[in-house]
């Protein structure tokens, strides 16, 4: 059973509702998610993109700029190498449209996830050398290649490294870090230590955004021409999970403004083809509904056709393409429940319970999906999970992570088992020789610190509200919080001694519990839990008997009194309006 928490941060609510004219409970929401002084709290609420730093601040961002200047003005040929998921997809199309804008001699590469992997490599380092490539640009990778970018150098190639990820290092006796930054001409990534930038948080299509407007700056055109890139920004921020906190947020609040008047062949034909409407997309598009098929096109066949869709010229390429996408994120939602399913009953039914790590082997499974099972079970399980498949040159896999446990410091604790590896604290990708899997799984435990504590789910209440103290105009107000994402999480209230005066069951699979339920000061509610029915009504009927069961059934006074973790919101249905509890968890 999860463990439901009270975040007990502590802050002048009163006087913070006072200065911005929102209420107690929004002023503790906004604290919870680390929003502290007014000035973050005004940025939090009010931010524009004036606030967002300016790029020149980020290390070596000028340099590369000038560089690709100069090359341009001397017609040399550049080549963008770019990464097969949605942030990788995103920093091509900006950087490929805007060196196309300063009439860049340019064209573009994205590995194959299966022969090539992630990153630069050997190959395409030398097949950019045969077709006389004269600058490569990285972006949403490069950092992790040194050897690669060294073969480059040495082939005579210029390279600039755009990236957002952790800067490989070696840690000392001593526990210093010596870090390792590739030989590129320029390396433009705010995690460098020795970067100013005073954001560090960036997805790689943001780091690409700020290049181009360092670059337009440099070729004199508008400044406001860079911001047509906004969008591609803030979906890849989104896309690729980075906190949505200081400049992000900003990124994606004005991002999602652009993205709802884009103009845009492929995204609009993507968001008709998935049905959301015009003006309609939200954060949670992207995460679940729109990126996925960028994504799908990356695991299932080639990044390449998501490029092509962001490029399209017209809205009869566009539909093609969308349609596409959308049909390849169909077959890849059907082979990942079917692994799913493989990796639970493995971890029900061997040692592999046991274990606090989750190393699981999926040999025959499509090694592009790793990501997603891994983060499915996860979910289920509350440990870090690695997801391992075979492939042509041993075993590839991709890590999920739990808050208390850095993926990626815990690997590099076992680096000589891969034969090649990256990512953050959250997730992580890894290569490795087959006769390792088994001791990787064994050292990761080893190792490992973390505790059964640890490893309990935890619910963080937001604010214990009673019932009664839903308003429509609260619910209004918390729409300022948006975009809800990691790190600004949708808000989380709870209330106990709720009374079902009733419930059914809807929906096709029967996965829908509505309930009329009394508040402890006497309010009448409508409730909803959208989930497992079953585990709700088994859950009533261990806790209060069969016979009040069916009493909330039928519709009679049952005596059930339920605790609810729960968001409140608007319900529109017939034209009519009323205040709706949607329920998160119960107990």
């Amino acid at each position: 059973m999860e463990q439901w928490v009270v975040s007990a941060k502590k802050a002048d609510f009163k006087g913070i509702a006072k200065r911005f004219g929102i209420d107690q409970v929004t002023a503790r929401i906004i604290r919870n998610r680390e929003v502290i002084g007014d000035q973050a709290m005004e940025e939090y609420l009010h931010g524009t993109l004036k606030e967002l730093h300016d790029p020149g601040q980020m290390k070596d961002i000028t340099r590369a700029a000038r560089l690709l200047q100069e090359n341009i003005k001397k017609n040399k040929r550049i080549r963008i190498l770019g990464d097969y998921d949605i942030d990788g997809i995103q920093s091509v199309y900006i950087l490929y449209s805007a060196l196309k804008r300063c009439r860049a001699q340019v064209d573009y590469e994205i590995p194959d996830r299966i022969t090539d992997g992630y990153g630069v490599n050997e190959r395409l380092i030398r097949q950019a050398h045969s077709e006389e490539i004269d600058i490569l640009l990285t972006c949403d990778n490069g950092i992790a290649a040194y050897q690669e970018i060294e073969l480059a150098k040495e082939m005579g190639m210029t390279v600039i490294v755009t990236d957002h990820h952790e800067v490989p290092y070696e840690e000392q006796e001593d526990g210093e870090r010596i870090y390792r930054i590739p030989p590129a001409d320029a390396v433009v990534n705010p995690k460098q230590p020795d970067c100013p930038y005073p954001f560090k948080g960036l997805c790689g299509a943001a780091v690409a955004f700020k290049l181009v407007q360092v670059l337009y700056q440099e070729m004199g055109f508008p400044e406001k021409e860079a911001f047509c890139y906004l969008e591609n920004a803030a979906f890849a921020t989104v896309g690729d999970v980075m906190d949505l906190q200081g400049e992000n947020r900003i990124i994606v609040k004005e991002g999602l403004k652009a993205l709802n008047c884009t103009e845009n062949y492929g995204i609009r034909a993507l968001a008709a083809r998935n049905q959301i409407p015009p003006g309609g997309i939200k954060a949670y598009h992207i995460g679940f509904v729109l990126g996925p098929c960028l994504n799908a096109s990356g695991r299932l066949d080639t990044a390449k056709r998501a490029l092509q869709m962001l490029l399209a010229e017209n809205v009869f390429e566009a539909e093609e393409f969308a349609g596409e996408l959308y049909d390849l994120n169909v077959s890849r939602k059907e082979m990942t429940e079917q692994a799913v399913l493989q990796a639970q009953e493995l971890v029900e039914h061997t040692s592999l319970k046991e274990d606090k790590i989750l190393v699981i082997y999926l040999p025959d499974c499509h090694e592009s999906l790793a990501g997603i099972i891994a983060g499915r079970i996860r979910e289920q399980y509350n440990r870090p999970v690695f997801v391992l498949t075979r492939s042509e040159e041993g075993v590839k896999g991709s890590g999920r992570s739990i808050e208390q446990y850095s993926m990626y410091e815990e690997m590099t604790k076992c680096k000589e088992l891969f034969s090649k590896y990256g990512g953050h604290p959250m997730a992580a990708g890894l290569s490795l020789p087959e006769e390792n899997v088994a001791l990787f799984r064994q050292k990761l435990n080893e190792i490992t610190t973390l505790t059964d504590n640890d490893l309990r789910g935890k619910i963080v209440i937001d604010v214990p509200m009673p019932l009664d103290y839903i308003t429509r105009e609260l619910i209004e107000e918390l729409n300022i919080l948006e975009p809800f994402g990691k790190a600004n999480e949708k808000p989380v209230f709870a209330d106990k001694n709720i009374r079902i005066l009733s419930m059914r069951i809807l929906g096709k699979k029967q996965n829908v519990c509505r309930m009329q339920v009394q508040s402890a000061g006497g309010g009448a509610f409508t409730a909803v839990y959208f989930g497992k029915a079953e585990g709700l009504l088994s859950f009533l009927e261990e806790k209060y008997g069969r016979q009040a069961l069916e009493a909330a059934l039928a519709g009679r006074d049952s005596g059930i009194l339920v605790s609810f973790v729960y968001y409140p919101e608007i319900n529109t249905y017939l034209g009519r309006e009323n205040i709706q509890i949607v329920v998160k968890k119960y107990a």
